[in-house]
């Protein structure tokens, strides 16, 4: 793997966020194995936005649910908050890591104080009344105001539920947030709110994220750094300009085609006054 990061020496002494080395996965058996990652590496630093992108099939949200302890790798390791990422599985992950679902993955039949609140209620530690408050004050912090909080998923905008879900993701004030391509299905618009939304959360609170994302505006808007998917493994870190530049087919197409070369017009200019 190419890394072109300038990283300060004292950073990478730092014990990463999310350590993954030598992964593996394979999904099926025998002749209907398929792999997806082969020895693929990867770190996560405290504080970064990492935006991981690749073409189709190359296990991006799949190395998601690796940090999120859903999945078994056939082989290597993967390390989240020092822990082993399979030890966290389940509703052991929801205090430690955050999860942003592409489609908001709100609960149906409960309003939106409820999807909000779910994981610190379930958890029972709290009386009603400070789960409550947390909900409010997370609503808030995404933009929402109390009112908002009775309303069903139903009659929501999907704006506002990419918010609901971002406050239920925050809920336990995780130090690591993965976001499923969180600008998916918004306007431009209300992409570029979300994106100053959560730019300014990940200042405020100094949460580490990890983004999967296919949207160049997205990606040059929020990731400190971007780690390319291709060929079964990490193939380049660096910057989101100094990977641009990384000689391989799939970045040359991806940000250097039309659509990149529009999204790094403005970065480009920046660099030129």
């Amino acid at each position: 793997m190419a890394d072109l990061s300038n990283v300060p020496a004292a950073a990478s002494r730092a014990e990463p966020v999310v350590r993954i080395e030598g992964l593996q996965t394979t999904f099926g058996k025998g002749a209907e194995a398929y792999t997806v990652h082969q020895d693929l590496s990867l770190t996560v630093q405290r504080g970064e936005i990492l935006a991981l992108v690749g073409g189709s099939g190359t296990g991006k949200t799949v190395l998601l649910r690796q940090m999120l302890g859903l999945l078994h790798p056939a082989r290597g390791s993967v390390t989240v908050l020092g822990r082993p990422a399979l030890e966290m599985g389940g509703q052991g992950a929801a205090s430690r890591v955050g999860m942003l679902f592409q489609h908001g993955a709100l609960f149906s039949a409960f309003n939106v104080l409820d999807n909000v609140a779910f994981a610190l209620r379930e958890q029972g530690t709290l009386p009603a009344e400070l789960v409550r408050d947390a909900a409010l004050v997370k609503l808030q912090m995404v933009g929402l105001k109390p009112e908002h909080a009775t309303r069903m998923p139903a009659d929501l905008s999907g704006g506002m539920i990419k918010r609901v879900a971002l406050a239920r993701a925050l809920i336990m004030d995780p130090p690591l947030l993965l976001l499923d391509e969180p600008t998916a299905g918004l306007d431009p618009n209300g992409a570029d709110e979300f994106c100053e939304l959560v730019r300014e959360l990940h200042d405020a609170l100094e949460t580490t994220m990890v983004m999967v994302t296919h949207d160049l505006d997205t990606l040059f808007a929020l990731a400190t750094r971007v780690a390319v998917l291709a060929d079964r493994k990490v193939i380049v870190t660096g910057t989101p300009t100094e990977v641009a530049h990384f000689p391989h087919p799939f970045v040359k197409q991806f940000f250097l085609g039309e659509r990149g070369r529009r999204a790094m017009a403005p970065v480009q200019a920046g660099k030129e006054t």
